[in-house]
């Protein structure tokens, strides 16, 4: 009785870990594709959602 809840404990543990390699793997193409570059650049948009500086201003930010 001991080695079967000693094989379950060991089983249980291999699919765990399987389980959480595999949710950090599909975590991690998740953020690759959030963060990828886009295939052109957005006219007067910033991808990161702030407006983007002039050229006019940029020298006087302090």
């Amino acid at each position: 009785m001991k080695k079967l809840l000693a094989l379950a404990v060991v089983a249980g543990g291999v699919l765990f870990v399987i389980k959480r390699n595999k949710d950090a793997k599909a975590e991690a193409d998740l953020w690759r594709e959030a963060t990828a570059p886009t295939e052109r650049p957005l006219a007067a948009v910033s991808t990161n959602g702030s407006a983007p500086a002039r050229a006019a201003e940029a020298g006087t930010n302090n």
